[in-house]
């Protein structure tokens, strides 16, 4: 956070906004001690406080704290700084009179060096004081902040000193969470295990990853090797598999940006999305960007930048956004279906795509590219963009053998092969589900699946291809010249005889 530099440069009024009020508070009173700024700080229940002078006056109003702060703008020395923590509840209202004062307040203090920081964990402000203010980047913690939380609670519950490697798995697995939901975290491992467990650390992240609803946290990944076909896609990932490490780093090599994958549903893409995290080495974050999108003023905003201040803080990671277009689908209507919200949540993201700088590798996954704007497939947003057809006889055999072993079975037990001729039209996620309905079949008859029973599946099973053949080829013809072929071109075959490649 750089809130010297704008103190410093005469700012008069900022915005922080984050859910950490107690470590955002800290860092503000060592600010101001640093620069000899008198620093106060209003609740609606505390009143104006002197931080220095250690004394409060009694005001829940706004409008009787603002009048308190008049007083002390009056002179140019000392210069004050006072933090504003309840005030988003109040200008929810819509009040012009509280507005008005916020605004005279904050000319009034640009002229005698004084500042008014807005604090909260979330700041929605009025058009005619978005102007008026600035809203300074308040990350969530770093590996040295939460080194120093670890080592307070190692050190209270007398643990005695933990093994190097130990410590930095915990931090990395602690990384994204705020300072108060690592020590928890931590506090939580003690009392379950005596020690600080990695395991329990990661679990708990996950937990309070899917409370705010916007990312998860996949423990478990597939890795490439459980993916039938693919072979261009699959070796594109393998070499990029180290990039994120530190030779990568020391050769200068630049992140990765992303991966786009477009294809009919069932092809794979989001087996392939989830291991690609597995190649790298890396935690998976999944991103609904439906949940994004919140029904309060501002909240989308904020939603999305909550997103991306965890998927820096946990980076390096990858960020799946499965089947993207859904998302994406009100943009180019937003101006008159939502006032600019999808616009400009949308232009949000794809400008931190373009510009990230921490290792945060994008996998998107669509199935209709026409939804997508242009924009979004322009050249700078993604390393590479792939097009998953439907695998060949080959791919198909290979995808049977995953499918059957998977389930606990010998792949040597069935003609693979024969099976893959039989399946000619279906997707990876239809072969599974074919070998689902065998077994079932099978278990009703107290037997173990056979080649009869699978083909009997098989017979009953309608492929998605031959409801959307014109689908298909309308994909396949986009995909000409615009996007890499997942599958290597040897192993390409005739259309129509092409299937999926692994359970979507």
């Amino acid at each position: 956070m750089n809130l010297s530099t704008y103190l410093r440069a005469g700012y008069p009024g900022l915005v922080i906004i984050s859910p950490e009020e107690a470590r955002a508070e800290s860092e503000i009173a060592s600010v101001c001690n640093e620069l000899g700024r008198h620093l106060h700080a209003w609740s609606s229940i505390e009143g104006l406080a002197s931080i220095r002078e250690e004394r409060v006056v009694a005001c829940s109003d706004p409008f009787e704290a603002l009048d308190h702060v008049e007083r002390l703008f009056v002179s140019e020395e000392p210069r004050h700084v006072v933090l504003m923590r309840d005030l988003q509840l109040h200008l929810d209202q819509n009040d012009p009179l509280l507005v008005r004062r916020l605004k005279d307040l904050i000319r009034a203090g640009k002229s005698r060096g004084h500042a008014i920081i807005l604090l909260g964990c979330r700041m929605k402000l009025p058009p005619e004081l978005e102007h008026e203010t600035t809203v300074i980047d308040f990350g969530l913690p770093g590996p040295d902040r939460l080194r120093e939380v670890l080592h307070g609670v190692v050190e209270s519950a007398t643990l005695g000193v933990l093994d190097a490697g130990v410590t930095e798995l915990v931090l990395r697995n602690a990384s994204g969470m705020t300072t108060v939901e690592a020590e928890n975290a931590f506090a939580l491992s003690v009392t379950e295990c005596q020690a600080i467990d990695p395991s329990i650390i990661a679990r708990e992240k996950a937990r309070t990853l899917k409370r705010n609803g916007l990312v998860e946290v996949i423990e478990s990944c597939p890795r490439l090797n459980d993916i039938g076909g693919l072979g261009q896609l699959k070796d594109w990932l393998a070499r990029r598999a180290g990039a994120f490490g530190e030779a990568a780093r020391a050769y200068r090599l630049p992140s990765p940006k992303g991966l786009l994958i477009v294809g009919l549903p069932g092809t794979g893409k989001s087996l392939t999305a989830k291991a690609t995290a597995s190649a790298f080495g890396v935690p998976l974050l999944r991103l609904d960007m439906g949940r994004v999108f919140g029904g309060i003023v501002g909240q989308s905003e904020a939603n999305l930048r909550t997103v991306i201040k965890t998927a820096e803080a946990i980076a390096p990671c990858v960020l799946w956004i499965d089947e993207i277009e859904k998302g994406m689908s009100g943009v180019k209507s937003s101006g008159s279906s939502d006032g600019g919200t999808s616009s400009r949540v949308f232009g949000s993201f794809l400008s931190w795509m373009q510009e990230k700088d921490k290792p945060v590798f994008v996998v998107a996954t669509a199935n209709d590219v026409s939804q997508l704007p242009p924009e979004f497939l322009r050249k700078g947003r993604f390393d590479e963009m792939f097009f998953v057809d439907l695998p060949d006889a080959s791919e198909r055999a290979a995808i049977w053998s995953i499918v059957i072993a998977k389930f606990g079975r010998s792949p040597a037990g069935f003609d693979v092969a024969a099976l893959a001729s039989a399946c000619g039209e279906f997707t990876g996620a239809e072969i599974e589900s074919a070998f689902e309905d065998a077994m079932h079949e099978a278990f009703a008859e107290s037997c173990e699946p056979g080649m009869s029973h699978v083909r009997q599946a098989i017979s009953r099973t309608v492929p998605l291809a031959r409801l959307m053949d014109g689908t298909i080829e309308s994909l396949r013809k986009w995909a000409k010249g615009r996007a890499r072929e997942a599958a290597k071109p040897q192993a390409k075959a005739p259309r129509g005889s092409r299937v999926i490649h692994g359970a979507n």
